[in-house]
């Protein structure tokens, strides 16, 4: 199991469900008494473990009941927020200044601790406008030195319900801080779930996903950044509004030109709901704000499922930038989707190349997997 923050005095709040109190583990905290509520013995505002961790509970048992109030007031750096079991409908900001930042879900479970709003980039604003696809976002996490355990973050707008609306990009979390870290978390959505980016084309903001679960179906998986996916699941979605393939693409990376690394895939599962081959593994995204971006992705001891299009995985976002001249590979990979029946649609690295496709090389000295 995993190893605790160092705010918390050992692994300690199992067996929580919602609407139930947690029962956590003793250590530093053991002279304070038994306190009711879902912190257990870490317990109320008054017998917090220590003043750099808040509790967030949404009926009200902790410090704060939503957790953009809790980050309001975690000022600096190096503040942990524990947050119980619920539903938190809301989105949240965390903005550079508060590094360092570790939110875990209280329950170790992620199903039981979720963030969700339901914003689309073709939502009207409040003062006009729409937000678009940066601001359509539920949680968006500026902050270098963030990490989050347990915890689930949706967007769940849907196309069905809102007809009139033709920018459907919704994402759940936009990550842009460099050293941020998921473990054990889920992000659902449908188009453009997991935003993985930085602060600035200059910033290779590295990022660790660690035995995550990620599901969509329109480049769910986006962005500039250099992360690493690694035991992660990515889970296509079935689609009704269309009748022909392909209905999405699992990965739209957009790294920089001058990013030597951009998204790395070890170990993981491609899954899928929908008809197979009905989904493209990835295409490349260039956006107009870097018409030099040069995308790079590798997949590599992979389980690719039979919903990837095994002949033909790869396709353009737009023709001027065919994905041929990006930064495409896969290596060792197996299942019906990785089948390579058109050797020249699937670019493989060699051996060699290989040494170089591992998460020691893209994250440097930085080590996210040890706490996981």
């Amino acid at each position: 199991m995993p190893s605790p923050h160092p705010a918390l005095s050992r692994r300690g709040f199992l067996t929580a469900t919602a609407g139930a109190a947690l029962a956590l583990a003793s250590g530093p905290a053991r002279a304070l008494a038994a306190a009711p509520g879902p912190f257990g013995r870490y317990g109320s505002p008054e017998r917090r473990l220590t003043p750099l961790t808040l509790y967030v509970d949404p009926h009200g048992r902790g410090d704060f009941t939503s957790v953009q109030a809790a980050v309001t007031a975690a000022t600096g750096s190096g503040r942990t927020l524990v947050l119980a079991p619920g539903t938190y409908r809301e989105t949240v900001a965390v903005d550079p200044s508060r590094t360092e930042m570790t939110w875990i879900g209280a329950s170790e479970n992620p199903r039981d601790v979720v963030i969700v709003h339901d914003n689309a980039a073709g939502t009207p604003k409040p003062g006009g406008g729409t937000y678009g696809t940066t601001g359509s976002a539920t949680t968006t996490l500026q902050a270098d030195g963030f990490t989050a355990r347990w915890i689930t973050f949706a967007n769940d707008w849907l196309r069905a319900d809102h007809p009139d609306i033709t920018g459907t990009q919704a994402v759940a979390v936009k990550v842009q801080g460099d050293r941020s870290a998921f473990l054990h978390c889920r992000f659902l959505g449908h188009q453009d779930t997991l935003y993985a980016d930085s602060m600035a084309l200059s910033a290779f903001a590295r990022q660790y996903f660690g035995n995550c679960y990620v599901e969509g179906d329109v480049d769910f998986v986006f962005g500039r950044a250099t992360a690493v996916y690694e035991h992660c699941r990515f889970h296509t979605l079935n689609r009704t509004d269309l009748t022909a393939a392909p209905y999405g693409f699992v990965f739209a990376p957009s790294t920089a030109v001058a990013d030597p690394r951009g998204f790395l895939v070890v170990r993981g599962r491609v899954t899928s709901a929908a008809p197979d081959a009905y989904y493209k593994l990835a295409r490349p995204w260039v956006p107009g704000s870097d018409t030099t971006a040069r995308p790079m992705l590798t997949v590599r001891d992979t389980w690719l499922g039979p919903g990837i299009d095994a002949v033909a995985p790869y396709t353009n976002m737009s023709d001027a930038y065919p994905w041929q001249r990006q930064r495409f590979a896969e290596y060792r990979n197996t299942g019906p989707g990785a089948a390579i029946t058109v050797p020249e649609n699937r670019p493989q690295l060699t051996d060699t190349e290989a040494e170089s496709a591992t998460r020691e090389a893209y994250l440097g000295d930085w080590t996210p997997w040890k706490e996981s």
